[in-house]
């Protein structure tokens, strides 16, 4: 937390942000907030990848795989390892301090600036600090809660980190003044996608709520995405990919929330470089991807119809991934050298989460009503239809199992599935620790399995350790207890 000012900590001169001349009038707020959006396309939807399916079971080593990614496929987690520095996470929330402390100055200075609009870049400003917590609360647990600006190296201090539930109560807070003051709509679909509005605050809610175990407020959460009838599941009335490169290429009735390389108004402050290709390759260049679908994603979550190949899940064989060579195919270039939409939130998400949240509430009929929906549209075979009791829950192939099955095929190599597993195993005091075990043994090398159960065993394994450079520099921090 105590680096230079030149790293996480600074907005440099470029940046716009922090300047004497700066914060003079509406366009300066507004060109804040865009380079806030643009700072978080170009450094971290790679990690955010990373660390949300790495340590799970749905990808594994290809050709150009760092050693540093293949520690942690190994359960070999280290502080030393880059993976683990949170810095990209802090700078955006810096960013967002300084919209939230200085934006409001400008109220004087422009009269044609309004309230209204002031409270929505607010809102914007603390949504988005809302969801870099969100990550490293699940990342490393217990982190410092820094809600201040800080614009040199002269306002650098150490910080202690603050429980989880300190970090998830500042979390729910942001959220509920963010909800009260963000727009619904900025004029136009792409806008309304690549910009935070009241649906992405909701969607975000239910997925805070689902973590901290409240499935009431998750359900509120789900139902005012769905009751405002602004969204929907992309029609797939035949059998083809069609409806899948819709969602793919973005702005589509089922994009809430998305990373949108390509949009006007993020290409205004980056000269956006799509990062997927570096990590999976495309077309000519799959030779230098570093990852590739397991066998249990290629076998098991999207096994094939062996009597009747016209039968496929339309998620599945060139929509995901090559169930024949394991190539994942999810982002590879739709046409040229045009880049496509990373997708945070969309409407298949909210009716899950509102699937999990109904399970909870022990409505569980009524969540896998809403399974059969998702497995309707993407024409998922009989082969991985399960029927469980829906007043089997939470036990061994109950409905929360089944939800989580369904979760892993829809949103599989979107950066969830971690979470997915966490959220589920940690439930109820770690009541379905099992689901952690299973997943450690289909996806760590059989030589170095049963040191990586043994360590999977203990919940503080599950977070992250904190970068040794951090625990260097700022001495209030504690490393986190299973890495000391």
């Amino acid at each position: 937390m105590a680096s230079s000012c030149d790293s996480w900590l600074a907005l440099s001169p470029q940046d716009g942000i922090v300047q004497s001349r700066f914060w003079q009038n509406k366009e300066q707020v507004e060109s804040a907030v865009g380079g806030t959006y643009a700072s978080l396309i170009d450094g971290l939807p790679e990690k955010m990848f990373i660390l949300g399916e790495i340590r799970a079971d749905m990808i594994t080593t290809s050709f150009r795989i760092t050693n540093n990614e293949l520690d942690i496929i190994n359960s070999n987690i280290l502080p030393t390892n880059p993976l683990t520095d949170w810095r990209d996470f802090y700078r955006i929330i810096n960013y967002s301090n300084t919209v939230i402390a200085f934006a409001p100055s400008v109220l004087d200075k422009d009269k044609t600036y309004t309230e209204v609009a002031l409270k929505g870049h607010v809102a914007e400003a603390k949504a988005m600090r809302a969801w870099m917590y969100f990550y490293l609360v699940r990342l490393f647990g217990e982190v410092p809660l820094k809600l201040s600006a800080t614009s040199s190296d002269d306002e650098i201090v150490p910080l202690p980190k603050n429980t989880k539930e300190e970090v998830l109560a500042q979390i729910v807070k942001d959220l509920e003044e963010a909800e009260k003051d963000i727009p619904t709509t900025y004029g136009n679909r792409e806008k309304d996608h690549s910009r935070i509005t009241k649906y992405m605050i909701n969607a975000l809610q239910a997925d805070v709520y689902l973590w901290m175990e409240k499935p009431t407020e998750a359900l509120a959460a789900t139902n005012k995405v769905i009751n405002s009838a602004k969204f929907g599941l992309v029609s797939n009335q035949e059998r083809s990919l069609a409806w899948f490169n819709t969602i793919k290429a973005g702005n589509s009735n089922e994009g809430i929330f998305e990373l949108a390389y390509g949009s006007d108004y993020t290409i205004r402050f980056i000269n956006a470089t799509y990062p997927f290709y570096a990590i999976f390759g495309s077309g000519a260049s799959s030779g230098f991807r570093r990852y590739q679908a397991t066998t249990y994603v290629t076998e098991t979550l999207f096994t094939e119809d062996i009597i009747d190949p016209t039968n496929f899940d339309t998620r599945a064989d060139e929509a995901s991934l090559s169930t024949a060579t394991g190539v994942i195919t999810k982002y590879n270039r739709l046409s040229g050298d045009t880049p496509f939409n990373f997708i945070v939130y969309r409407y298949a998400d909210v009716l899950l989460m509102k699937a999990e949240a109904l399970a909870l509430l022990n409505r569980g009929q009524e969540a896998l009503d809403i399974v059969s929906q998702i497995r309707k549209r993407a024409w998922a075979i009989p082969q991985t239809e399960k029927s469980p009791d829906a007043t089997n829950i939470d036990g061994t192939g109950g409905v929360l199992e089944y939800i989580l099955e369904e979760r892993a095929r829809e949103f599989a190599f979107e950066g969830k599935r971690w979470f997915d597993m966490l959220r589920n195993a940690k439930r109820s005091n770690y009541k379905r620790i099992d689901l952690l075990i299973e997943l450690t043994a289909r996806s760590v090398p059989s030589e170095r399995q049963q040191s990586a159960i043994a360590k999977i065993k203990d919940p503080n394994s599950h977070y992250l350790p904190i970068y040794q450079y951090e625990i260097q520099t700022n001495t209030l921090l504690v490393q986190n207890p299973f890495y000391k």
